[in-house]
């Protein structure tokens, strides 16, 4: 199993820590357009696989893309990050040109790749992948909903004052911080549903804390966070990597699911060596359904400013 990153900053290395510490893949190739960046990170990463007990080779490349040949799996995180005080969409035109030359070159050099996208505005990045590339649509994956639902989960155990192990919730819709959905009514403590536990005031907290999670982050450090996009990506590609059938809300192509169509949008899908291997729909209210309508309003607006 060879695994390509392309972007070695902090998202980046942090999806390569990740992978390599759960010893799934055999290589992670690390690229960059900075010289030397990718080989520092990735023999930093190396200096520290006898202490945290992986044999995962990580490799690194500056803009060499042969070195990603046959690559399993292909994470995108290249582009500039957020800055505080802006939005997603406002990176759109830097970073489709970005993902656009990135997926063309990883293809390239491995044509039965998946491929995973983290660049924002992940949702039309992931869409920007779609029709530029020609890829299966069950081979491409907006990374979103996984961050967006763990963020989720832990300010439900912040409210609870329960461990996160006990907590269970989904965030569905555009990973933005308007068009997140958190399905409240659907999270669950130990099955039990947590409208047993918190009022309804404190549920729309948890909910807003949640959508303006990466802005409150970004306010905190000056620039994007990593340790949970890392962890969120190394969560898909071992789903795929070995096969595991895990649910997971992702940003997938929609042909009619859920009403919608002709967008990339974060719903639950089974993920397994193929990908996306099935769009599950669940039952959802009026009101999460009108959510969600107007959560994919917002994702077609910003695909609109794409050239496509």
């Amino acid at each position: 199993m060879k695994v390509t990153v392309v972007g070695a900053g902090a998202v980046g290395a942090s999806c390569a820590e990740y992978i390599a510490i759960k010893n799934f893949a055999s290589e992670v190739v690390l690229v960059d357009i900075k010289e030397g960046f990718a080989e520092g990170k990735a023999m930093d990463l190396m200096q520290t696989a006898s202490l945290n007990g992986f044999d995962t080779k990580i490799t690194g490349s500056t803009s060499d893309y042969s070195k990603t040949a046959g690559s399993d799996i292909c994470v995108i995180t290249s582009g500039i990050p957020r800055k505080p005080g802006m939005t997603r969409e406002e990176l759109i035109g830097i970073n489709a040109g970005i993902v656009k030359s990135v997926s063309a070159s990883l293809i390239e050099h491995s044509p039965n790749t998946i491929i995973i996208v983290v660049s924002n505005p992940m949702d039309t990045m992931t869409y920007l992948v779609h029709k530029t590339t020609g890829l299966p649509k069950n081979r491409i994956i907006g990374m979103g909903g996984a961050l967006d639902s763990a963020r989720f989960k832990y300010r439900l155990a912040e409210a609870l004052e329960a461990p996160i192990s006990d907590v269970d919730g989904m965030v569905i819709g555009g990973h933005s911080d308007k068009g997140m959905v958190p399905l409240t009514a659907h999270a669950t403590r130990n099955s039990v549903k947590v409208s047993e536990f918190l009022s309804e005031e404190r549920l729309e907290e948890v909910k807003q804390a949640t959508k303006v999670g990466g802005a409150t982050l970004t306010k905190l450090l000056g620039t994007s966070a990593w340790y949970a996009p890392g962890a969120a990506v190394s969560g898909l590609v071992q789903a795929i990597a070995c096969d595991q059938k895990k649910m997971y809300p992702c940003s997938a192509l929609l042909d009619g699911e859920y009403g919608l169509s002709d967008l990339c949008i974060g719903v639950p899908v089974i993920l397994g060596k193929n990908g996306i291997e099935n769009i599950v729909e669940i039952n959802l209210s009026d009101a999460e359904k009108a959510h969600l309508s107007e959560s994919a309003e917002g994702v077609k607006k910003t695909n609109g400013l794409l050239e496509l």
